[in-house]
Order: structure tokens, then sequence, then C-alpha cells
């Protein structure tokens, strides 16, 4: 063999070798991978939900134990609960998220839209265990991160000007405030809950939101704007540029134990008890996983661990830790109700527009 021979067969063999050392064929979400060895990789799943502090409940606390569990890895998207319900109707023939969170509204209507695999005990069994105040509807969904909408007030700031603690939706509307609010748009859920309790306590009801929307053009009167979500909202209240708001329970707890001086009250009319809650996506290929995931989340062990970020447990008999008792803590006597979360998906819309047209309008007309 000649030298010239040699040298092209020795080519051919290491082209050979190196196309043998190439990457994998890429793997589909959830599948596994296999190794050089031929050994199984991890299985992954996608979790879809929102930022802010249930992504990093779920990022830094929540998936590393399941990982340690069950060898599964957590792969997370954050979105609010509207956007993430739009992803999986698009992608409803092709999932690439395994597991929505979605607000109550949302259950709902992934539910009449068949996005999601009914939840109950047949096929989650740590269900049985869930306190059934938080589940928005009956096989759909299971609440994963507890929480109530209600109002919160600047402790220090009412002391020093002499105001009376929050006792009632109504007492929301003042001019002693001055302006130094932080009210959301009815867009985002805290707004939505505030008009339902402004109408609660008119007279009026979910089923008539009459009384709420007339409330309501006082409340934008002695209010400088509306917020359109938490990211703007909290700044206002740590930088002290309002002293009332109405918020998640959990941000409320958050900016507590941050060090700022702020207090959720329940007021005579009640708050609304709710919950994030975990759907399955239909036609995920990953749904064994998934649910493995969602029996966990609703698990003693993983309701210990939301509930240090300012979560109230869904599991029945557990309590918030001792840190949040003071700040969101609930007693016994405190007033509470599961709201129509499916009138409310209802009336949503036409509402919205009657708030942007009759309600927004008024935003500072009443302040000096």
């Amino acid at each position: 063999m000649t030298l010239k021979k040699l040298l092209s067969l020795l080519s051919i063999i290491v082209l050979i070798a190196l196309a043998g050392c190439g990457n994998p064929t890429p793997q589909k979400p959830g599948e596994s991978v296999q190794t050089s060895a031929g050994e199984k990789g991890e299985k992954k799943i996608t979790i879809a939900g929102n930022g802010g502090v249930i992504e990093s409940a779920i990022r830094d606390v929540i998936a590393p134990k399941f990982k340690e569990e069950t060898g599964i890895t957590v792969n997370y998207i954050s979105g609010l609960s509207g956007e993430i319900l739009s992803k999986v109707e698009l992608q409803k023939n092709a999932p690439q998220i395994d597991v929505a969170l979605f607000v109550p509204v949302d259950v709902i209507r992934a539910k009449e839209k068949e996005l999601i695999v009914p939840i109950d005990e047949s096929n989650v069994p740590n269900m049985k265990s869930v306190d059934p105040r938080f589940i928005p509807v009956e096989k759909a969904a299971a609440p994963a991160f507890g929480l109530v909408i209600a109002p919160a007030y600047n402790t220090e700031t009412f002391k020093k000007n002499g105001l009376k603690p929050i006792e009632s939706w109504n007492d929301l509307v003042s001019p002693d405030y001055e302006g130094k609010t932080a009210f959301s748009d009815i867009t985002n859920d805290w707004g939505f809950n505030t008009l339902n309790g402004l109408a609660i306590s008119n007279g009026g009801s979910t089923e008539d939101m009459e009384p709420g929307l007339e409330k309501a053009k006082d409340l934008a009167a002695y209010s400088n704007t509306f917020y359109k979500n938490s990211t703007q909202m909290m700044p206002a209240v740590q930088q002290g540029a309002a002293d009332v708001t109405v918020m998640g329970s959990y941000s409320i707890g958050e900016l507590a134990v941050s060090g700022i001086p702020i207090k959720m009250a329940v007021p005579k009319e009640g708050v609304p008890l709710q919950a994030f809650s975990a759907g399955l996506v239909k036609n995920t290929p990953n749904s064994k996983e998934a649910l493995e995931f969602i029996n966990y989340v609703i698990s003693e062990e993983a309701q210990a661990l939301i509930s240090e970020k300012g979560f109230y447990p869904t599991v029945e008999g557990m309590k918030i830790p001792e840190k949040y008792e003071e700040s969101i803590g609930l007693k016994a006597s405190d007033k509470t109700f599961k709201p129509d979360f499916a009138k409310f998906a209802e009336i949503r819309a036409e509402v919205s527009d009657r708030w942007a047209k009759e309600v927004t309008p008024e935003l500072g007309k009443k302040l000096k």
C-alpha cells in the first residue's frame, strides 16, 4: 500500500470516529436522555406560573426537593396566569408546558376549553387532604398556593396621623390618605376582587356589581393611578409612596418580613379565600411525571415549604409560620368567603369594559 493510500484510509477512519462523537438527536421535553453508556438520564417537566415569590418558591425550594425525591428535573417558565392560559391553548396539539399554575378564573376557563385533565383523588391521592375552601371548581386543578386578597395599611403612618384601622372595604375610600394609595387596575385579580369587595359592602354582589362600580368611582377620585401589576405596586409601598393598598396576602407578608410596617386588614364583609392551582395540561407526553409533581406540591412537606414564602397551606390542619402571624395571620373570628369564580369569568369582560369607561376617568378628581 502506498503512503498516499495509507493516509487516505487513516483520514476515513478519523472522520468515522468524529461522527460517532457528534451531538445526539435533540430530546423532546420530558424525554429520557441516553448517555454514551446507554444509561437513562433524568426526566424533565416544564411548569408555568407567576414570577416573583411563586417562581422563587418552586425554583429554589420545591424543585430541588422534588428532584431529590423523584429524580425529575423541573424547568420553570414565568408569566401571568392569563398569558399562560393563552400559551397552553396555542400549544394544545403539541404541549410544551406540563403543569400550569392558574388563578381561579383561569382554572375555570382552562376546564371549559378542555385544556387540562381533571384532577381528583383518583390521580392525585393528596387531594384527599386539601381544604375544600381553596378548590376553585371540582375535578379541575390542585390548589397549591393559598391566599386571600385583602386591604393592607402602613401601621406607622396610620398611628402618626391618627387614622383608624381599616374595618370595611368602604374604608379604602378616604381623602385622609391624600392619594398615597396603591390599587390595582381591574385587569389584575387584585383589582377585580377589590371591586367585588366594594360591591358586597354597598348592597351589591358578584351578581350585581353596580354598587361596586359606583363606589369605585370615589376610590379612583381619591387615587393618583391604578397600577397594572404587583411589580409596580410593591415598590410604591416599599418606598413610602403608598400607605393603603389591596394585595394578595403573600405579598403583604413578604413586605412585612422585609421590615415594612404593613398589616393586612380583614374587613367585616370578609376577604376572598383562594389559591393558585396546578393544572395538568392535556396531551402532555409527561403526564405521569407531571402528576407526581402535582401530588408532591400539595403534600404536607411541600406545603410547609411553600408556607415559609407567605402562602396559606392548602392542606387541612396546617398553619402559617409564626413570622407571618402578626402581618397576615387569619383568626378564627375573621370572615372569609369563597367567591363565585364561575360568575367572575362570565362577567369579567363586560365589567372591565365599564371600569375603563366609567371608573378610570375619575382618577385624581377629588385630590387637592
